[in-house]
């Protein structure tokens, strides 16, 4: 007899438990994360996109103005919306509105119907963009939020009639008020850099897009009327003078946190721009970009 099986019986005898031998232990299962913010996976954007116009979008000839930051779009967008024809809201950032499918029959469905998730985005896109534009009661929309130079050719593809406005600034005075905005979270070398980014966007927008129409923020507001009747030409539409004093149309435009919300854009009117920086101003790393827009000599 076995040392166990006497033991057992010993065991049993006296206490009525038994010695058996332990089961081998599961290793534990990776306990599952949860996938971070902005990792999803890429969507399926197909370029370019299967686009049919009478269908597919209910938005006709929409606005959009390339600009990096602080550079007076919102001014911009303002004079435009005191236009009877054009509405220009707050930033919507359209591109950070996103779909998914919620499962693999779901998109099987959409495969069949030819809609990618990339297609499905761009419907909720023009959808949010033209329920804007139907409660404003006007023709056009204008959207006007810097990070959309970073996808320029997405919003080209999914608008393939839309209208495109450049609008420059000395690229100084952009990081300067990039800083300025929040002196707290950005040094001027950081500002300089970040802004820098929506800068070579817009460069890349204004190269890769033909028939744009370009603007100095500089011009607009040493001349506005001049430069708005040059803007609205290129638009087709007949210039108003009431543009320019865009603070009797609509005093509700101005969000904070979407865009310019400040005492100077709340004033109505159209202000004198801060002075150019002189040459030695310019620090290295926004040279090349003061050269490329001629803002040196």
């Amino acid at each position: 007899m076995s040392l166990m099986r006497s033991l057992n019986r010993a065991l049993s005898a006296t206490t009525g438990l038994q010695v058996r031998k332990a089961a081998p232990v599961a290793p534990p299962r990776p306990k599952k994360t949860a996938a971070k913010p902005g990792k999803r996976p890429t969507p399926v954007y197909r370029c370019p996109a299967p686009v049919d116009l009478a269908t597919d979008r209910l938005l006709r000839e929409p606005v959009f103005i390339m600009s990096p930051v602080r550079s007076g779009s919102t001014l911009l967008r303002m004079l435009l919306n005191a236009h009877s024809r054009f509405h220009s809201p707050h930033e919507l950032h359209i591109r950070r509105l996103e779909v998914d499918f919620g499962s693999r029959l779901s998109q099987r469905a959409m495969s069949a119907l030819d809609l990618e998730r990339g297609d499905l985005e761009h419907l909720l896109w023009d959808r949010v963009m033209h329920r804007e534009l139907v409660r404003s009661g006007k023709d056009f929309i204008v959207e006007k939020t810097p990070s959309n130079a970073f996808v320029y050719r997405r919003i080209r593809d999914c608008w393939p009639d839309a209208r495109f406005v450049f609008l420059l600034r000395h690229p100084v005075s952009i990081a300067r008020s990039w800083h300025e905005g929040d002196p707290d979270k950005r040094t001027f070398d950081e500002a300089a850099a970040d802004a820098l980014r929506y800068m070579r966007a817009v460069d890349n927008a204004r190269k890769g897009i033909t028939g744009g129409h370009t603007l100095r923020y500089e011009d607009i507001t040493a001349g506005p009327e001049k430069e708005m009747r040059r803007l609205c030409a290129f638009l087709d539409v007949d210039f108003e003078p009431s543009m320019l004093d865009y603070g009797r149309k609509d005093d509700t435009q101005v969000v904070k946190g979407l865009g310019d919300w400040r005492d100077k854009i709340r004033t109505g009117q159209v202000q004198s721009g801060r002075a150019l920086p002189a040459e030695d101003e310019i620090p290295a790393i926004l040279r090349p970009m003061c050269e490329a827009w001629g803002y040196t000599s």
